[in-house]
């Protein structure tokens, strides 16, 4: 068996006919190109609707509605859409190099990603652990001595924004060039089709360099910890705003601080998924983690901003508590998993051996390799039940808003179609890598997310 090439050593594809195409969609042509098309033409001007709803409009979208019905579509959307100013650009760009200094310089561990499609190994220094301590600590810090008001970046949070908008566009245009004339390994190639490549990406693994591995920053180091940057930003203004912090805020800002910490403790893990092993880097997953994620993930918080909720010490705990314990679920079928692969399946899953199965497939280069997939433990109960407790999750630290208006909800929503949508992505995946191990597999673990139930 011929010995898998590491992508950090940046080994390029020796003709671009070569090159793996990306993988088949999983639905019919039409939903497909609809669906890209929906997403290129509203997902950017959804963002500032948000953002203007929630901290111009009170959070209401009727009254957005309202404006929208009054000017006209493009007349109302162009009068609240902010232009980015120098000001935001400083932020974001002081926010990405510095976190990419933290990506290139902090020590960490080796780790090796799973096996691509084209054989090669991805090599990442696993360092996200100590990049979040830093980052908070050090933007903690800049508020605490004087130096830097987080208020500021609320204040500007439209510009913000709507230079992310524009800028993380040009981003994408940026990957889709490269993946076309410089790709960073041999997992990469074009469907022929430009809207395709553009939205679904060229590339699997692209860097700068050798080292600089770019969806691990644009998927961690920017998207998941301008999550919690904003979170933090979210608790102070309410602070400077109001004299105190609400049990509501607190809650919300705690519990995804703690689910960000468990991300960032288990970021290896993260290297093994779908969003970074088979996901290309292109719109749909570029230009989410640094759009979607700083504004609809964060979405909740800054509701809270400027409606802050008195929820009583009984049910703030009872909230927190509920939401910490779906957060450790998560974390711990994720852990469930790693060690199954890790110990390739001589560990203990529950108090006892593993159920498995040992599925063979074949790389696009004709090598045979194998799989174990487990089949007990958490992962007995559905093929995707990770995805349950991290939609409770989210509904928990959502919930402290209450229910006076919709819009908070909504990242859970999305949250909620996003996952039920990727285990199928992947189910179909894993359909057509694995063949009848596949079908083993669902006969055996036959609910796909909720047990029981679907």
């Amino acid at each position: 068996m011929a010995k898998p090439k590491p992508s950090s050593a940046g080994a390029k594809s020796t003709a671009a006919a070569a090159a793996p195409a990306p993988p088949a969609t999983v639905h019919s042509a039409l939903v497909t190109y609809t669906s890209m098309l929906a997403l290129l033409s509203f997902c950017p001007p959804f963002v500032i609707l948000l953002w203007y709803t929630m901290v111009h409009a009170d959070g209401s979208v009727v009254r957005t509605y309202e404006h929208l019905r009054e000017h006209g579509v493009l007349e109302g959307l162009k009068a609240i859409w902010p232009m980015p100013t120098l000001v935001a650009w400083k932020i974001i760009f002081g926010f990405g190099l510095f976190e990419a200094v933290l990506q290139l310089l902090l020590p960490g561990k080796r780790f090796e990603g799973p096996i691509s499609p084209a054989g090669n190994v991805p090599v990442y220094k696993a360092n996200g652990l100590q990049a979040y301590a830093v980052t908070l600590i050090t933007y903690l810090g800049l508020w605490w001595f004087g130096i830097f008001n987080p208020a500021i970046v609320y204040d500007h949070l439209g510009e913000i924004y709507s230079a992310l908008v524009f800028g993380s566009f040009v981003f994408c245009i940026f990957l889709y060039i490269k993946g076309h004339v410089a790709p960073s390994s041999s997992d990469s190639g074009s469907s022929g089709n430009v809207i395709i490549d553009f939205y679904w990406g060229m590339e699997l693994y692209p860097r700068i360099g050798k080292y600089f591995d770019i969806k691990v920053f644009t998927n961690c180091r920017f998207g998941m910890m301008s999550w919690a940057v904003l979170a933090v930003t979210y608790c102070i203004k309410q602070y400077e705003m109001n004299g105190r912090v609400a049990d509501s805020m607190l809650v919300n800002t705690a519990l995804m601080l703690i689910y960000i910490t468990k991300f960032f403790w288990w970021e290896s893990g993260y290297w093994c998924t779908m969003d970074i092993a088979h996901d290309r880097a292109g719109f749909y997953i570029c230009w989410g983690c640094l759009v979607w994620v700083p504004s609809i993930y964060t979405s909740p918080g800054m509701y809270l901003v400027n409606h802050p909720v008195n929820l009583g010490p009984q049910l703030a705990l009872s909230i927190l508590l509920a939401g910490m314990l779906c957060i450790y679920i998560n974390y711990d079928c994720d852990r469930q998993r790693q060690e199954f692969r890790r110990t390739n399946g001589k560990c203990s899953v529950w108090g006892k051996a593993p159920s498995k199965i040992v599925a063979s497939y074949q790389t696009t280069k004709g090598e045979t390799k194998t799989s174990l997939l487990l089949t007990s433990g958490w992962w007995g109960l559905s093929r995707h039940f990770h995805y349950v407790p991290e939609i409770l999750s989210a509904f928990f630290w959502t919930v402290p808003a209450l229910f006076n208006h919709f819009l908070p909800y909504f990242y859970v929503i999305f949250l909620t179609i996003l996952l039920f949508d990727r285990a199928k992505r992947d189910d179909d995946r894993c359909s057509s890598k694995y063949g009848k191990y596949w079908k083993m597999y669902c006969n055996k673990v036959p609910y796909r997310v909720i047990p029981g139930i679907y």
